[in-house]
């Protein structure tokens, strides 16, 4: 089966657009990720971020993503008074529940990074975005987990595109990382000054890679 070009399936909703803004509710992990998401979203797109991350095991490091990501967008915001172009960008913090990411993948704690245990994250966090994104009458959902390297972009868009049906909204197509989507995160989070975490914040991650207690 040939694997579906997501970059280019957004790039085609993009331009059938109407020339007014559409709202977007878009799932955040981090700061770094979301960078060039928001950076590209917003050109097209009324963009509320919403983050919603209860695979994060610590809380100390929950606090520390979270507070970067309102760092961020306090600073895009700032850098765009005044702009006819880019509105604001909204930004909503879900509830820490760690509890929903251990209940759901019980049994899945020795399953290697990328396995089944991941996938159920990936659903678990998009269910909540869906969820929120119908309950507030917004056009699209989306994530930026596809601009990570690590993370399973056809699965990813394979979970949207199911929950858009149960939830009757619609899920905007994405692979964040092509066309230099990734490095230019990089650079955006040099840029900004960014804390860029070594592990996706589940402790069987930390563990996986070595990481300290």
């Amino acid at each position: 089966m040939n694997k579906i070009n997501y970059q280019k399936e957004l790039e085609h909703l993009i331009d059938k657009l109407p020339d007014h803004h559409r709202r977007l509710f878009l799932h955040s992990c981090c700061a770094p990720c979301s960078s060039y998401c928001l950076e590209y979203l917003r050109q097209y797109f009324d963009v509320t971020v919403f983050y919603y991350n209860p695979n994060i095991s610590f809380l100390e490091e929950y606090r520390h993503r979270v507070e970067e990501l309102k760092r961020l967008v306090s600073t895009l915001n700032e850098e765009a008074k005044g702009s006819e172009m880019l509105n604001q960008i909204a930004l909503l913090e879900g509830t820490y529940e760690p509890e929903k990411f251990f209940e759901a993948t019980k049994g899945l704690e020795d399953c290697p990074e990328g396995g089944e245990r991941c996938f159920i994250c990936y659903e678990l966090r998009l269910r909540e975005a869906a969820r929120l994104a119908a309950e507030g009458g917004y056009d699209f959902f989306t994530t930026t987990l596809t601009i990570s390297p690590l993370k399973n972009a056809q699965k990813l868009n394979e979970i949207g595109s199911r929950l858009a049906e149960e939830y009757h909204v619609a899920c905007l197509p994405s692979d964040f990382k092509k066309k230099g989507g990734y490095l230019r995160s990089i650079e955006l989070s040099r840029q900004y000054d960014l804390y860029r975490q070594d592990y996706c914040g589940c402790v069987f991650s930390k563990r996986e890679r070595g990481g300290k207690f």
